[in-house]
């Protein structure tokens, strides 16, 4: 898959949300290493310029690195401005910025905290895959990675916020491609698995009676085994935003269990199908005699 993918990324200019660090920064670097041209963007001024360094020696070219919050429109616009005076425009996003918000029960987290963190995961999301729309229409289309975590799997218990956001950018991404596929724009969703970042020192630090007993004992379990490397879905973002997965669109893809390399090969079975999606599962389909 390695040069295929090389040949599908070579030249593509790819911009990366909450590429300072964690799974961001891994997708920057992947698609680097396949000679995209790469520009960044993040909150934080300082982590950027560290992230910047990594990314312009692994290149030996120049990558933009933008100061950006995705929950300010304006930002956003900005960020993609940037790209047009960098780059002359933007062939693919992979969107990674995100937060777990407040941790603890319904009952005792604080609203606006919880509300945050939908403005951030959710609103955020919707923000950048508009302008990136808006942009790809004019050039004649491109591609758009949503990252949405665990929590769009499964219940996720005292991680409300985190967990109705992230199912939300599901159902979000299969919603907008199909709007947007008349476009040539196409747009996945992706699970990267339990990757060691940053985010999961909030649970350490939130402990038992927040977290709940069963998920910190996981946490603390993934962690002391390392975790799922990011670079797993660092090169499925990567795969996803390049031309290799032209015709995936509206897809659930979970990086560290799902063969996506050989979904070229299935376009017939994969389209218009719930395969890979947010679904609705019937009594019949787990054996069940009624509805």
């Amino acid at each position: 898959m390695s040069d295929s993918l090389g040949a599908a990324l070579k030249g593509k200019k790819i911009l990366v949300t909450g590429g300072s660090a964690g799974l961001g920064l891994a997708s920057a670097h992947a698609c680097v290493a396949r000679g995209a041209r790469v520009a960044i963007c993040a909150r934080h001024a300082a982590d950027l310029e560290v992230a910047r360094g990594e990314l312009e020696t692994a290149a030996n070219a120049a990558v933009p690195a933008i100061r950006a919050d995705v929950g300010d429109a304006l930002d956003v616009s900005r960020a993609f401005d940037e790209l047009d005076r960098s780059f002359g425009g933007v062939d693919g996003v992979i969107h990674a910025a995100g937060v777990y918000g407040p941790i603890g029960p319904i009952t005792e987290v604080d609203p606006e905290a919880w509300l945050a963190a939908i403005r951030i995961n959710l609103f955020g999301t919707f923000l950048v895959a508009r302008e990136a729309a808006h942009r790809l229409k004019r050039s004649g289309g491109g591609r758009i990675v949503l990252f949405s975590g665990g929590g769009a799997a499964t219940p996720f218990p005292n991680y409300t916020a985190y967990a109705s956001g992230k199912a939300a950018v599901v159902r979000f991404c299969e919603t907008i491609a199909i709007e947007l596929a008349s476009f040539n724009i196409e747009v996945n969703a992706l699970a990267p698995g339990f990757v060691a970042t940053r985010l999961h020192q909030q649970t350490l630090a939130a402990g038992a009676a927040a977290a709940g007993a069963d998920f910190l004992a996981k946490t603390q379990s993934e962690l002391a085994k390392g975790g799922v490397p990011a670079t797993i879905g660092a090169d499925c973002a990567a795969f996803l935003v390049s031309d290799a997965a032209r015709g995936i669109t509206g897809k659930f893809v979970a990086a560290p269990y799902d063969r996506y390399a050989e979904w070229p090969r299935h376009l017939g079975e994969l389209r218009g199908s719930d395969l890979f999606t947010l679904r609705r599962i019937l009594p019949k389909e787990r054996g069940m005699d009624w509805q």
